[in-house]
């Protein structure tokens, strides 16, 4: 009987054929020579894969049976991996009775798909724990999807801990869900306060990225390019959200922030980057106003933001 070319060939075998074949390509010394590297390393893969294997049963015998530290341990070493299989592994750590445990688990489901990342992550922005909140909106914002948007606009409007409703301002930025506009303008138009400072901060830069992301098609969201020439500078997208109602909106508030001198100084320069991202041509007089600010920082994004709005005229 013939073997059953189905299952899959043991260590041993791989390493077998491999040297079969390098046989009938090479003789000599050097022929020899080639043939041993190549066995050492086809060897050396099959372990690695093994090794590889027995880890993931490793870390998740670790967060069913370890404690805390271990449990950390393993957390770390999964979301290191970067991948889906280990942070599966991950998802039921997001139900340990330790908040910690919790909010790292959080942390490392980030590399599921994106709906299933979504799915597992929503429900801790109810947990009791206001840590675990704060880091599930964070790992929420790092899935990209504009599908988080809806459970992060209702932190940013319900949750009473003013560190969590920032995380969320931050977190919908990298979300590109434009319908979480509004939610971030509401923020602004409240009354600026040292308190609020980095929730402001935060609103004004998302509004911002979601417009980057718009007009990218979802693929593209930076900081600003501050000081190279402007040679240097890429501006990609079409200005897709220039016209945009719920963008256009978003520019009068973010007009005013950025003229008003009671608000922090992050926070202007924040609603001037957001003036440039979305690229409406109204924004034009308060930009050129702002580029010859004795801020340079103020100074340097203002002429960014033209620049922006100009290339996407110019299209």
């Amino acid at each position: 009987m013939g073997t059953r070319t189905s299952e899959p060939l043991a260590a041993g075998g791989m390493i077998s054929l491999a040297k079969l074949q390098l046989d009938r390509r090479t003789d000599g010394s050097r022929g020899r020579l080639v043939r041993r590297l190549f066995v050492v390393s086809v060897f050396l893969l099959v372990c690695a894969q093994a090794a590889s294997a027995q880890s993931l049963e490793q870390l998740s015998d670790a967060l069913r049976n370890g404690d805390l530290e271990q449990k950390r341990s393993a957390l770390f070493e999964i979301r290191n991996r970067r991948s889906p299989e280990a942070s599966r592994l991950a998802v039921p750590a997001l139900s340990d009775p330790s908040p910690i445990v919790r909010a790292e688990a959080a942390a490392s489901v980030r590399f599921l798909p994106e709906q299933e990342a979504v799915a597992v992550l929503v429900p801790l922005l109810s947990d009791h724990e206001p840590f675990v909140r704060k880091e599930s909106a964070y790992a929420l914002g790092s899935v990209r999807s504009p599908k988080a948007g809806p459970p992060l606009e209702r932190v940013l409007s319900g949750d009473k801990d003013l560190e969590i409703r920032a995380a969320a301002a931050v977190a919908l930025g990298y979300s590109g869900d434009r319908g979480a506009i509004g939610s971030l303008v509401a923020v602004l138009k409240e009354r600026p306060t040292e308190s609020h400072e980095f929730l402001r901060r935060s609103a004004a830069r998302s509004i911002g990225q979601i417009a980057q992301l718009v007009n990218s098609g979802g693929t593209y969201s930076v900081t600003p390019q501050n000081f190279l020439p402007d040679k240097y500078k890429s501006v990609k997208g079409d200005g897709l959200s220039a016209a945009s109602p719920v963008f256009s909106a978003a520019v009068k508030v973010l007009t005013e922030v950025a003229k008003n001198k009671n608000e922090a100084a992050d926070t202007r320069r924040e609603a001037a980057y957001s003036l440039g991202a979305i690229g409406n041509v109204s924004a034009i007089d308060t930009l050129e106003s702002l580029s010859a600010s004795p801020d340079p920082y103020m100074a340097t994004i203002a002429k960014e933001a033209l620049l922006t709005i100009r290339t996407y005229q110019s299209r």
